[in-house]
């Protein structure tokens, strides 16, 4: 069964860093491009970062821009967001994705498989 385990959440004051991770269980997924979606309570799950598979291309969401990186270590098939500056707003269950056959995408349809999610609180 292939998987995507995500880490790294948890509760920090507003202005604060974490770093998620996702590891993949098969290492077929490091030739995968990734992302990390967020989905808030009562709100549709919103992208927040992509990377290729060589991690040469990025993308971001507008909200995280200047604020959030992504990275990937396909040695250790895991890739990371670091997030600095973190905002209340921030506050949602952060899901890592990854799709074959792209180079990168913001679209949540183009990912194959998902994680289960990792809560990150974000306080005041």
């Amino acid at each position: 069964q292939v998987q995507l385990v995500e880490s790294g959440g948890g509760l920090v004051q507003a202005g604060g860093s974490l770093r998620l991770s996702c590891a993949a269980s098969e290492r077929t997924f490091a030739s995968y491009a990734k992302a990390w979606f967020r989905q808030a309570p009562g709100k549709e799950r919103e992208f927040v970062s992509a990377i290729s598979w060589l991690g040469r291309t990025t993308a971001y969401g507008d909200s995280v821009k200047g604020r959030f990186t992504i990275s990937r270590d396909n040695a250790k098939n895991t890739v990371y967001l670091q997030m600095n500056g973190l905002k209340q707003e921030d506050t949602a269950v952060y899901y890592c994705a990854a799709a074959p056959n792209i180079r990168i995408s913001v679209a949540r349809y183009e990912y194959n498989y998902w994680g289960q999610g990792t809560q990150v609180t974000v306080s005041s």
